[in-house]
């Protein structure tokens, strides 16, 4: 791969941290019932709370494609830590999915009576599915990846 495409992707990976940082430091803000909120009351809302605690696997998947990134920037994509890279990847995809449905099922028992959380369920939905493709996609890479670290290996023992 070529140079320019690796750093073409780095520099898309940090587009989307700072876009999604900003968006969960803005959003709060915007939000319907925080007009009349100070600061520390729209901030430690639980809900506010658990969607940035729930935000850590994802920044830490970011910082892992990052890292893969330069692997492969550097030809060092057939090694073990390409793998666990992946591995760590695919985890944290996994951890995404079921803190968005948590989040999804908390929403919609909580806001049943005075709300219609469809829009919410909806974006749960579309970003679990996502989820789980990343999480597949990462495992499918991973083995076929780990299974190249074995050959290589092999190879490297017999000559």
């Amino acid at each position: 791969m070529k140079k320019g495409s690796t750093i073409f992707l780095k520099i898309v990976l940090c587009l989307m941290a700072v876009g999604a940082l900003a968006g969960m430091i803005r959003f709060p803000l915007t939000e319907g019932r925080a007009i009349n909120l100070d600061l520390f009351s729209i901030y430690s809302d639980p809900f506010i709370l658990f969607a940035y605690v729930a935000s850590i696997p994802f920044f830490v998947a970011l910082y892992q494609a990052f890292k893969l990134l330069g692997h492969i920037g550097r030809n060092e994509v057939f090694s073990l830590s390409s793998v666990k890279t992946l591995s760590i990847i695919k985890y944290c995809a996994i951890i995404l999915s079921i803190l968005i449905v948590i989040a999804v099922v908390y929403i919609r028992i909580q806001h049943n009576k005075d709300d219609d959380p469809a829009g919410f369920i909806a974006m749960g939905i579309f970003t679990t599915i996502t989820s789980i493709v990343i999480a597949t996609a990462a495992a499918i890479f991973e083995k076929l990846l780990q299974r190249a670290v074995d050959i290589k290996s092999e190879n490297d023992l017999t000559v």
